[in-house]
């Protein structure tokens, strides 16, 4: 028999492309629709609107709700749908809401919102703790719409003529059944921060497919899978043929990380790494610097951000997997930090990344080889001195 003889049904499907970016591809959900959201200018609407048409509940967790002018829109936001029958349970990070105001958060719960501060610093109280800390920005709807991304609920992200600093950032909405992953890590952190008990079944409904982007949620939230976001990183990294993108605020990699980017290279890869000119973290911002002869050296393109602070964690690899989250490429974020990333696996959702990355390299300033050998040696003291402290930042 040939191979024309072969009934079609007896032919084997060959594997997607993208499933060889996939670390677990069994944690791949397919039939969702992710929307890339640029800033506060298109992600803090997109976030009201979801939240003012709340039917039944709504879960918030943010490393910074700040008392500002945006904190005082999302709390008046969600303390109506709490007044209007909505449940809302609201987890910020102790650390990261240092500077807020106890008020916003008084006036949220005295209108039916129940709020945690997650990890309080201050050793009198309940489940305080000063290391492990809340970094994830997590948005679920009726269990129906999420959002995770880089934005924090502050005025930093923005735009200027609405009186912010216009930080850059990137966030994503997606709709389909990777929402339940969104809750379920929401869920999870929320019990054992000393939240009431959640109904799955009221919190999980059913999802049904609504578009054609495989999405896989990958989170750090417990000890014994801390490094899943990192891993699934590294699987993609290893799989790279053209090209792999990074845009990362606090870029200090470990050894591991590193070796892959420079084995990348080695293949032919399309290495760049965008991070900011002039980093709000200045010992990470040095930290990172203390990195670029080596990569450059092995012909990865650097460029720094030279607009307002880059706060995003977006990486995109042969235009294929794709991933925006809050997770940074330091230790913090692997060792002490709750993190939560959305990966896609679709052509489209690259391609708009990509094409983001490309925009922004507008606002960039390329840092070649050849200028950063003629550096000032003032930099080479700052370089050494902040490298040195790359295992703890």
């Amino acid at each position: 028999m040939s191979a024309a003889d072969i009934p079609l049904a007896l032919v084997p499907a060959a594997e997607p492309d993208w499933l060889r970016f996939a670390l677990e591809p069994k944690l791949v959900r397919p039939g969702n629709r992710v929307e890339v959201l640029r800033d506060g200018l298109a992600t803090f609407p997109a976030m009201l609107d979801a939240i003012a048409g709340a039917r039944r509940h709504v879960n918030l967790a943010t490393y910074t709700f700040a008392s500002d002018g945006t904190g005082k829109e999302f709390a008046a936001a969600l303390s109506e749908r709490a007044k209007a029958g909505v449940e809302v349970n609201v987890i910020y990070d102790s650390i990261g809401s240092t500077d807020a105001s106890e008020e916003i958060f008084d006036g949220m719960r005295a209108s039916g919102i129940n709020v945690i501060e997650y990890h309080p610093i201050r050793p009198w109280q309940p489940r305080w703790g000063w290391w492990r800390r809340d970094h994830r920005k997590i948005l679920v709807v009726d269990g129906e719409v999420g959002f995770a991304g880089g934005l924090n609920i502050a005025d930093l992200y923005q735009a200027p003529e609405k009186g912010g600093l216009g930080w850059r950032d990137t966030h994503v909405r997606v709709d389909g059944p990777a929402v339940e992953d969104l809750q379920r890590f929401f869920i999870a952190v929320w019990r054992r921060a000393g939240g009431r008990r959640l109904d799955k079944r009221r919190y999980l409904p059913p999802l049904v497919p609504v578009g054609d982007t495989p999405v896989a949620i990958v989170g750090n939230t417990l000890l014994w899978n801390r490094w899943a976001i990192r891993r699934s990183a590294l699987t993609a990294f290893r799989m790279a043929r053209k090209s792999i993108w990074i845009a990362n605020a606090y870029f200090v990699p470990d050894g591991t990380i590193l070796g892959e980017i420079v084995r990348a290279r080695s293949r032919g890869v399309d290495v760049r790494i965008m991070v900011p000119g002039n980093n709000e973290n200045v010992i990470v911002g040095w930290a990172a610097r203390s990195l670029y002869q080596m990569l450059l050296d092995e012909g990865v393109r650097i460029f720094e951000w030279m607009g307002p602070m880059l706060h995003a964690k977006t990486m995109v690899v042969d235009g294929v997997w794709s991933t925006v989250g809050s997770f940074n490429l330091d230790r913090w974020s692997l060792v002490n930090n709750l993190e939560v990333s959305v990966n896609s696996f679709a052509p489209s959702v690259g391609a708009e990344l990509e094409g983001m990355f490309e925009e922004d390299l507008k606002r960039c300033d390329e840092v070649t080889l050849d200028v950063w050998q003629r550096r000032p040696a003032s930099w080479h003291v700052k370089e050494w001195l902040c490298g040195w402290l790359k295992p703890w930042l």
